[in-house]
Protein backbone atom coordinates (compact mmCIF):
# COMPACT_ATOMS: atom_id res chain seq x y z
CA UNK A 1 0.00 0.00 0.00
CA UNK A 2 2.87 2.38 0.75
CA UNK A 3 4.46 1.70 -2.64
CA UNK A 4 1.10 2.26 -4.33
CA UNK A 5 0.44 5.55 -2.53
CA UNK A 6 3.86 7.19 -2.97
CA UNK A 7 4.87 6.93 -6.61
CA UNK A 8 7.50 9.47 -7.60
CA UNK A 9 5.57 10.27 -10.77
CA UNK A 10 2.02 9.06 -11.37
CA UNK A 11 2.31 9.53 -15.12
CA UNK A 12 5.06 6.89 -15.28
CA UNK A 13 3.89 4.38 -12.69
CA UNK A 14 3.85 0.69 -13.56
CA UNK A 15 0.23 -0.29 -14.27
CA UNK A 16 0.04 -3.10 -11.66
CA UNK A 17 0.73 -0.40 -9.06
CA UNK A 18 -2.29 1.64 -10.12
CA UNK A 19 -5.92 1.02 -9.25
CA UNK A 20 -8.20 0.03 -12.11
CA UNK A 21 -9.68 3.20 -13.60
CA UNK A 22 -13.20 1.86 -13.12
CA UNK A 23 -14.35 -1.69 -13.90
CA UNK A 24 -11.60 -4.28 -13.77
CA UNK A 25 -8.91 -5.36 -11.35
CA UNK A 26 -5.19 -4.87 -10.70
CA UNK A 27 -2.95 -6.27 -7.91
CA UNK A 28 -3.27 -2.87 -6.23
CA UNK A 29 -7.02 -3.42 -5.84
CA UNK A 30 -6.34 -6.37 -3.53
CA UNK A 31 -4.56 -4.32 -0.86
CA UNK A 32 -7.47 -2.60 0.89
CA UNK A 33 -9.83 -5.61 1.09
CA UNK A 34 -6.90 -7.60 2.48
CA UNK A 35 -6.64 -5.04 5.29
CA UNK A 36 -10.30 -5.65 6.11
CA UNK A 37 -9.81 -9.41 5.85
CA UNK A 38 -6.93 -9.11 8.34
CA UNK A 39 -9.13 -7.05 10.69
CA UNK A 40 -11.69 -9.85 10.71
CA UNK A 41 -8.99 -12.46 11.15
CA UNK A 42 -7.64 -10.71 14.24
CA UNK A 43 -11.18 -10.47 15.64
CA UNK A 44 -11.36 -14.27 15.71
CA UNK A 45 -8.67 -14.10 18.41
CA UNK A 46 -10.15 -11.13 20.27
CA UNK A 47 -13.55 -12.80 20.68
CA UNK A 48 -12.15 -15.35 23.13
CA UNK A 49 -10.74 -12.56 25.31
CA UNK A 50 -14.07 -10.73 25.27
CA UNK A 51 -15.77 -13.72 26.87
CA UNK A 52 -13.64 -13.15 29.97
CA UNK A 53 -14.65 -9.51 30.57
CA UNK A 54 -17.88 -7.64 31.18
CA UNK A 55 -20.19 -6.40 28.44
CA UNK A 56 -19.52 -2.83 29.48
CA UNK A 57 -15.77 -3.27 29.01
CA UNK A 58 -16.21 -4.91 25.62
CA UNK A 59 -18.48 -2.16 24.34
CA UNK A 60 -16.10 0.48 25.65
CA UNK A 61 -13.22 -1.11 23.70
CA UNK A 62 -15.25 -1.44 20.51
CA UNK A 63 -16.57 2.14 20.51
CA UNK A 64 -13.27 3.61 21.66
CA UNK A 65 -11.30 1.84 18.93
CA UNK A 66 -13.89 2.68 16.27
CA UNK A 67 -13.90 6.35 17.22
CA UNK A 68 -10.10 6.70 17.41
CA UNK A 69 -9.45 4.96 14.07
CA UNK A 70 -12.14 7.06 12.36
CA UNK A 71 -10.81 10.27 13.92
CA UNK A 72 -7.21 9.47 12.92
CA UNK A 73 -8.29 8.91 9.34
CA UNK A 74 -10.27 12.15 9.27
CA UNK A 75 -7.45 14.22 10.78
CA UNK A 76 -4.90 12.59 8.46
CA UNK A 77 -6.77 13.89 5.40
CA UNK A 78 -7.15 17.30 7.01
CA UNK A 79 -3.46 17.54 8.02
CA UNK A 80 -1.68 20.01 8.16
CA UNK A 81 -4.96 21.93 8.43
CA UNK A 82 -4.12 24.46 5.72
CA UNK A 83 -3.66 24.35 1.95
CA UNK A 84 -1.07 25.81 -0.40
CA UNK A 85 -1.51 27.61 -3.70
CA UNK A 86 0.84 27.24 -6.67
CA UNK A 87 3.32 29.65 -5.03
CA UNK A 88 3.26 27.80 -1.68
CA UNK A 89 1.23 30.52 0.03
CA UNK A 90 -0.92 29.26 2.89
CA UNK A 91 -4.67 29.11 2.34
CA UNK A 92 -7.35 28.21 4.87
CA UNK A 93 -8.53 24.60 4.91
CA UNK A 94 -11.96 24.85 6.50
CA UNK A 95 -13.90 22.00 8.06
CA UNK A 96 -16.58 22.53 5.43
CA UNK A 97 -14.04 21.36 2.80
CA UNK A 98 -12.77 18.27 4.60
CA UNK A 99 -13.22 14.72 3.37
CA UNK A 100 -15.44 12.70 5.70
CA UNK A 101 -14.71 9.15 4.59
CA UNK A 102 -11.49 7.37 3.70
CA UNK A 103 -9.45 4.22 4.22
CA UNK A 104 -9.15 4.32 8.03
CA UNK A 105 -12.72 5.58 8.34
CA UNK A 106 -13.98 2.55 6.43
CA UNK A 107 -11.87 0.22 8.52
CA UNK A 108 -13.26 1.85 11.68
CA UNK A 109 -16.90 1.54 10.59
CA UNK A 110 -16.49 -2.05 9.41
CA UNK A 111 -14.66 -3.02 12.59
CA UNK A 112 -17.30 -1.41 14.80
CA UNK A 113 -20.34 -2.92 13.06
CA UNK A 114 -18.77 -6.37 12.62
CA UNK A 115 -17.64 -6.46 16.26
CA UNK A 116 -21.10 -5.66 17.56
CA UNK A 117 -22.78 -8.24 15.32
CA UNK A 118 -20.32 -11.00 16.21
CA UNK A 119 -20.47 -10.15 19.92
CA UNK A 120 -24.25 -10.11 20.25
CA UNK A 121 -25.29 -12.77 17.74
CA UNK A 122 -24.29 -16.29 16.80
CA UNK A 123 -21.58 -16.35 14.12
CA UNK A 124 -23.91 -17.82 11.49
CA UNK A 125 -26.09 -14.68 11.71
CA UNK A 126 -23.22 -12.74 10.15
CA UNK A 127 -23.32 -15.17 7.21
CA UNK A 128 -26.98 -14.35 6.62
CA UNK A 129 -26.23 -10.65 6.98
CA UNK A 130 -23.37 -10.94 4.48
CA UNK A 131 -25.57 -12.68 1.94
CA UNK A 132 -28.32 -10.12 2.51
CA UNK A 133 -25.95 -7.18 2.06
CA UNK A 134 -24.55 -8.49 -1.23
CA UNK A 135 -27.98 -9.31 -2.65
CA UNK A 136 -29.58 -5.99 -1.59
CA UNK A 137 -26.55 -4.06 -2.87
CA UNK A 138 -26.89 -5.79 -6.25
CA UNK A 139 -30.64 -5.03 -6.35
CA UNK A 140 -29.98 -1.35 -5.57
CA UNK A 141 -27.71 -1.07 -8.61
CA UNK A 142 -30.14 -3.04 -10.79
CA UNK A 143 -32.96 -0.65 -9.94
CA UNK A 144 -30.74 2.40 -10.21
CA UNK A 145 -29.75 1.28 -13.69
CA UNK A 146 -26.30 2.85 -13.91
CA UNK A 147 -22.74 1.81 -13.06
CA UNK A 148 -21.19 4.97 -14.49
CA UNK A 149 -18.61 6.80 -12.35
CA UNK A 150 -20.61 10.04 -12.72
CA UNK A 151 -23.96 8.42 -12.03
CA UNK A 152 -24.29 5.61 -9.51
CA UNK A 153 -26.10 5.06 -6.19
CA UNK A 154 -22.90 5.36 -4.11
CA UNK A 155 -22.18 8.85 -5.42
CA UNK A 156 -25.84 9.85 -5.32
CA UNK A 157 -26.23 8.97 -1.63
CA UNK A 158 -22.97 10.69 -0.65
CA UNK A 159 -23.95 13.88 -2.46
CA UNK A 160 -27.37 13.90 -0.80
CA UNK A 161 -26.03 13.34 2.73
CA UNK A 162 -22.60 14.99 2.79
CA UNK A 163 -22.47 17.30 -0.21
CA UNK A 164 -19.76 17.69 -2.82
CA UNK A 165 -17.25 19.51 -0.57
CA UNK A 166 -16.88 16.56 1.81
CA UNK A 167 -16.07 14.01 -0.91
CA UNK A 168 -12.76 12.83 -2.36
CA UNK A 169 -11.77 14.72 -5.50
CA UNK A 170 -8.77 12.70 -6.62
CA UNK A 171 -10.67 11.57 -9.71
CA UNK A 172 -10.84 15.20 -10.85
CA UNK A 173 -14.40 15.57 -9.57
CA UNK A 174 -16.36 14.71 -6.44
CA UNK A 175 -16.58 10.94 -5.95
CA UNK A 176 -15.53 9.00 -2.88
CA UNK A 177 -14.32 5.41 -3.43
CA UNK A 178 -14.86 4.91 0.31
CA UNK A 179 -18.43 6.19 0.24
CA UNK A 180 -21.13 5.37 2.77
CA UNK A 181 -23.17 2.89 0.72
CA UNK A 182 -20.16 0.94 -0.56
CA UNK A 183 -18.95 0.46 3.03
CA UNK A 184 -21.67 -2.13 3.65
CA UNK A 185 -20.39 -4.78 1.19
CA UNK A 186 -16.90 -4.16 2.61
CA UNK A 187 -18.26 -5.64 5.85
CA UNK A 188 -18.35 -9.01 4.13
CA UNK A 189 -14.55 -8.98 3.75
CA UNK A 190 -14.27 -8.52 7.52
CA UNK A 191 -16.68 -11.38 8.24
CA UNK A 192 -14.75 -13.58 5.80
CA UNK A 193 -11.52 -12.87 7.66
CA UNK A 194 -13.19 -13.72 10.96
CA UNK A 195 -14.55 -17.06 9.78
CA UNK A 196 -11.24 -17.93 8.16
CA UNK A 197 -9.34 -17.33 11.40
CA UNK A 198 -11.97 -19.23 13.38
CA UNK A 199 -11.86 -22.18 10.95
CA UNK A 200 -8.05 -22.44 10.99
CA UNK A 201 -7.93 -22.36 14.78
CA UNK A 202 -10.62 -25.02 15.12
CA UNK A 203 -9.25 -27.37 12.44
CA UNK A 204 -5.57 -26.90 13.26
CA UNK A 205 -2.64 -26.94 10.85
CA UNK A 206 -3.21 -29.95 8.61
CA UNK A 207 -3.64 -30.76 4.94
CA UNK A 208 -7.41 -31.03 5.17
CA UNK A 209 -7.65 -27.47 6.45
CA UNK A 210 -5.23 -26.24 3.81
CA UNK A 211 -6.98 -27.98 0.92
CA UNK A 212 -10.39 -26.59 1.96
CA UNK A 213 -8.85 -23.12 2.23
CA UNK A 214 -7.60 -23.34 -1.35
CA UNK A 215 -10.80 -24.94 -2.62
CA UNK A 216 -13.03 -22.29 -1.05
CA UNK A 217 -10.75 -19.59 -2.40
CA UNK A 218 -10.94 -21.04 -5.91
CA UNK A 219 -14.75 -21.33 -5.78
CA UNK A 220 -15.13 -17.70 -4.65
CA UNK A 221 -12.64 -16.56 -7.28
CA UNK A 222 -14.63 -18.33 -9.99
CA UNK A 223 -17.91 -16.98 -8.58
CA UNK A 224 -16.50 -13.46 -8.68
CA UNK A 225 -15.55 -13.77 -12.34
CA UNK A 226 -18.96 -15.25 -13.22
CA UNK A 227 -20.86 -12.53 -11.33
CA UNK A 228 -18.71 -9.97 -13.13
CA UNK A 229 -20.87 -10.42 -16.24
CA UNK A 230 -23.91 -9.07 -14.36
CA UNK A 231 -22.30 -7.02 -11.58
CA UNK A 232 -18.89 -5.76 -12.81
CA UNK A 233 -15.79 -6.16 -10.67
CA UNK A 234 -15.24 -2.64 -9.37
CA UNK A 235 -13.13 -1.65 -6.38
CA UNK A 236 -14.43 1.92 -6.21
CA UNK A 237 -18.03 0.69 -5.95
CA UNK A 238 -16.99 -2.42 -3.93
CA UNK A 239 -19.34 -4.62 -5.95
CA UNK A 240 -20.31 -8.13 -4.89
CA UNK A 241 -18.18 -9.69 -7.63
CA UNK A 242 -15.22 -7.70 -6.28
CA UNK A 243 -15.95 -9.01 -2.77
CA UNK A 244 -15.93 -12.63 -3.96
CA UNK A 245 -12.79 -12.11 -6.03
CA UNK A 246 -10.78 -10.49 -3.23
CA UNK A 247 -11.88 -12.95 -0.54
CA UNK A 248 -11.00 -15.83 -2.85
CA UNK A 249 -7.54 -14.42 -3.50
CA UNK A 250 -6.97 -13.71 0.19
CA UNK A 251 -7.85 -17.29 1.11
CA UNK A 252 -5.38 -18.70 -1.38
CA UNK A 253 -2.63 -16.25 -0.45
CA UNK A 254 -3.15 -17.09 3.22
CA UNK A 255 -2.95 -20.76 2.29
CA UNK A 256 0.40 -20.18 0.58
CA UNK A 257 1.71 -18.34 3.65
CA UNK A 258 0.59 -21.15 5.96
CA UNK A 259 2.17 -23.77 3.71
CA UNK A 260 5.45 -21.83 3.59
CA UNK A 261 5.69 -21.08 7.32
CA UNK A 262 3.91 -24.01 9.00
CA UNK A 263 4.30 -26.93 6.62
CA UNK A 264 7.73 -26.21 5.14
CA UNK A 265 8.88 -24.57 8.41
CA UNK A 266 10.48 -21.72 6.48
CA UNK A 267 11.15 -18.37 8.09
CA UNK A 268 13.26 -16.56 5.49
CA UNK A 269 11.83 -13.12 4.78
CA UNK A 270 9.02 -13.41 7.30
CA UNK A 271 10.45 -10.91 9.79
CA UNK A 272 10.43 -8.18 7.14
CA UNK A 273 6.63 -8.38 7.01
CA UNK A 274 6.25 -8.90 10.75
CA UNK A 275 7.79 -5.48 11.32
CA UNK A 276 4.87 -3.91 9.47
CA UNK A 277 2.38 -6.13 11.30
CA UNK A 278 3.55 -5.19 14.78
CA UNK A 279 2.83 -1.46 14.40
CA UNK A 280 0.48 -1.44 11.42
CA UNK A 281 -1.57 1.64 12.23
CA UNK A 282 1.40 3.77 13.31
CA UNK A 283 3.42 2.86 10.20
CA UNK A 284 0.45 3.50 7.92
CA UNK A 285 -0.15 6.95 9.43
CA UNK A 286 3.55 7.77 9.13
CA UNK A 287 3.55 6.62 5.49
CA UNK A 288 0.69 9.01 4.71
CA UNK A 289 1.96 12.00 6.69
CA UNK A 290 5.56 11.85 5.42
CA UNK A 291 4.62 12.52 1.75
CA UNK A 292 2.25 15.30 2.84
CA UNK A 293 5.10 17.00 4.71
CA UNK A 294 7.35 16.63 1.65
CA UNK A 295 4.65 18.16 -0.55
CA UNK A 296 4.33 21.14 1.78
CA UNK A 297 8.05 21.95 2.04
CA UNK A 298 9.18 23.90 -1.04
CA UNK A 299 12.58 23.71 -2.71
CA UNK A 300 12.61 26.68 -5.01
CA UNK A 301 9.35 26.59 -6.93
CA UNK A 302 8.59 22.90 -6.46
CA UNK A 303 7.83 20.68 -3.50
CA UNK A 304 10.49 18.61 -1.75
CA UNK A 305 8.59 15.54 -2.94
CA UNK A 306 9.04 16.51 -6.60
CA UNK A 307 12.57 17.81 -6.09
CA UNK A 308 13.78 14.54 -4.57
CA UNK A 309 12.23 12.53 -7.39
CA UNK A 310 13.57 14.75 -10.20
CA UNK A 311 17.08 15.16 -8.82
CA UNK A 312 17.69 11.65 -7.51
CA UNK A 313 15.28 8.98 -8.71
CA UNK A 314 14.41 10.25 -12.20
CA UNK A 315 18.00 9.42 -13.20
CA UNK A 316 17.06 5.73 -13.05
CA UNK A 317 14.44 6.21 -15.76
CA UNK A 318 10.83 7.34 -15.72
CA UNK A 319 9.18 4.11 -14.59
CA UNK A 320 12.07 2.71 -12.56
CA UNK A 321 12.59 6.08 -10.89
CA UNK A 322 8.93 6.39 -9.91
CA UNK A 323 9.02 2.89 -8.44
CA UNK A 324 12.34 3.33 -6.61
CA UNK A 325 11.08 6.55 -5.04
CA UNK A 326 8.03 4.71 -3.66
CA UNK A 327 10.20 1.76 -2.61
CA UNK A 328 12.50 4.15 -0.70
CA UNK A 329 9.55 5.67 1.15
CA UNK A 330 8.41 2.16 2.02
CA UNK A 331 11.86 1.27 3.37
CA UNK A 332 11.95 4.45 5.46
CA UNK A 333 8.62 3.40 6.97
CA UNK A 334 9.97 -0.10 7.52
CA UNK A 335 12.98 1.43 9.28
CA UNK A 336 10.65 3.27 11.66
CA UNK A 337 8.81 0.02 12.33
CA UNK A 338 12.09 -1.84 12.84
CA UNK A 339 13.26 0.76 15.37
CA UNK A 340 9.94 0.52 17.24
CA UNK A 341 10.19 -3.27 17.31
CA UNK A 342 13.76 -3.25 18.62
CA UNK A 343 12.71 -0.82 21.33
CA UNK A 344 9.69 -3.05 22.03
CA UNK A 345 7.35 -0.14 21.40
CA UNK A 346 3.98 -1.32 20.10
CA UNK A 347 1.41 1.40 19.50
CA UNK A 348 -2.11 0.02 19.97
CA UNK A 349 -5.51 1.53 20.54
Amino acid sequence: MIIVNTSGNWATTYEPLLHANWNGFTPTDLVFPSFLFAVGNSMSFAMDKWKMVSQREVLYKIFKRTFIIFLLGFLMYWFPFYKLDADFNKLPFRFSETRIFGVLQRIAICYGIASLILYYFKPKISLYISAGILIVYWIIFAFYGSYDIHQNPVLDLDLRIFGENHLYKGEGFAFDPEGLLSTFPALVNVFAGYFTGKYIREKGINYEMLSKLFLTGFVLLAAGFMWNYEFPINKKLWTGSYVFLTIGLDLMILGIIIYYSDFLKKSNGIYFFQVFGKNTLAIYLFSEILPIVLYYIPVGKISSYSWIYKNIFAKFGDYNGAFLFAFSIMMICWGVGYWLDKKRIYIKI
